[in-house]
């Protein structure tokens, strides 16, 4: 039983994420540009779990992070900043 809830948590906490996450994504993208694009938003997704996860959900400290680390980010997410002028 002990086992099935913990699997049951890691399940919530993984959607809990994923559904942070997006929400992330949809407004760093509108803060990025008028209205990000889907590819836009996949673009940085793994550098916000590589570089800034412990930043999530605080949409405005992911934005500073990425920019922070700038040169660490992967080239699509880059490219991201430099079409959003940020």
């Amino acid at each position: 039983m002990k086992a099935r809830f913990l699997r049951c948590a890691g399940v919530k906490s993984r959607a809990r994420r994923a559904s942070t996450l997006g929400l992330f994504l949809t407004l760093f993208a509108s803060a990025a540009q008028a209205q990000g694009t889907a590819e836009q938003r996949r673009a940085c997704t793994p550098d916000v779990y590589r570089l800034c996860a412990g930043e999530i959900p605080n949409v405005r400290a992911i934005t500073a992070c990425l920019r922070r680390n700038r040169s660490s980010l992967s080239e699509a997410c880059r490219s991201v900043f430099d079409q959003a002028g940020g």
